[in-house]
């Protein structure tokens, strides 16, 4: 049986993309912008084809066409933490370059990743357009907010899911995955008695560890500054990791390890999303563009979950 193909549309650094692969699907090609974030993507998909530039520009005929095209698409239009200024804002109107692909392109599937704020934006107006415009090329849609310590991942982070469907057979036939039981913290993630570079610990005579210090009285949990002062995870569930970590001031969440108190590294912060041991970052992207690529992402285990019930749903094993 030859494998379902995906079409990746703002492919990031490959997380959608390594979700439905673990279960099967086949990269057929993927779009990303970003030339940093496509530096990762080549490094950890050499083989998949990778068109980077602006969708805007992406010729749709010359696609190859794919059972499911998946979009994380710009999500700071539409978060709580952006300007919210949604369809107004460039980023927002992507949105049409997605129908504009599945157009031409015609997949069984629409995929779609964004913030939780999605349906809420502008008392709801936002959610319904997008509904309008899947439904009004006979899609039928089911989405989920999720949050992902609800999915075995110790890191809060509450994202819309949305998938549509051709068929209203296979859209009845699917369920999103149930919750399932958190069974990892924190350290079960991130090692505290192996030392990292040194880069990443603070100097005893630093402003920052002067700070952290008193307040880090958990060992167990994450820190990091925010607006209001220091915060604090709760329950060893990390709190969401966000884009601005490489770019603003302090905003690398910190732990205290054996070692010291340090910076926890972009490796670290994969692994809080669900990412493998042997997914990495090439030499050629900087420190800074790391962490926000890593804000940016998905987590990758609660789109496995979802990639695996479609997968049923196609293949017809559901129930």
């Amino acid at each position: 049986m030859n494998k379902l193909k995906v079409g990746s549309l703002f492919a990031g650094i490959g997380g959608i993309d390594l979700a439905f692969e673990q279960v099967g699907f086949e990269i057929a090609w993927a779009n990303e912008i970003d030339s940093a974030a496509c530096k990762t993507y080549r490094h950890n998909f050499p083989n998949t084809k990778l068109i980077e530039g602006d969708i805007k520009n992406l010729d749709a005929k010359s696609l190859e066409k794919v059972d499911v095209l998946t979009a994380g698409f710009p999500c700071q239009s539409f978060s709580v933490c952006g300007n919210q200024k949604g369809f107004k804002d460039s980023r927002g109107n992507l949105f049409f370059e997605i129908m504009r692909i599945a157009d031409e392109l015609q997949p069984q599937i629409i995929f779609l990743e964004n913030v939780a704020n999605l349906t809420e934006h502008d008392n709801g107006k936002t959610f319904n357009v997008i509904h309008n415009e899947l439904a009004s090329r006979d899609y039928f849609i089911r989405y989920l907010i999720a949050d992902a310590c609800d999915y075995g991942v110790p890191q809060h982070r509450t994202r819309t899911y949305i998938v549509a469907f051709k068929s209203k057979e296979v859209c009845d036939k699917f369920r999103f995955p149930e919750k399932c039981k958190l069974t990892k913290r924190i350290f079960d993630v991130i090692d505290k008695t192996v030392k990292v570079d040194d880069s990443y610990y603070l100097s005893p005579d630093s402003y920052q560890y002067k700070k952290l210090l008193p307040a880090i009285k958990d060992e167990e949990q994450i820190y990091r500054f925010s607006d209001y002062g220091i915060q604090k995870s709760k329950d060893g569930i990390c709190f969401t990791l966000k884009a601005n970590m490489g770019t603003w001031k302090n905003r690398v969440p910190f732990i205290k390890d054996n070692y010291g108190i340090r910076k926890i590294t972009p490796q670290e912060c994969l692994a809080l999303m669900g990412f493998p041991k042997e997914y990495s970052f090439p030499d050629t992207v900087s420190q800074k563009e790391q962490y926000k690529q890593c804000g940016n992402s998905v987590v990758v285990p609660v789109i496995r979950r979802i990639a695996e019930n479609i997968t049923k749903v196609l293949c017809g094993k559901n129930e």
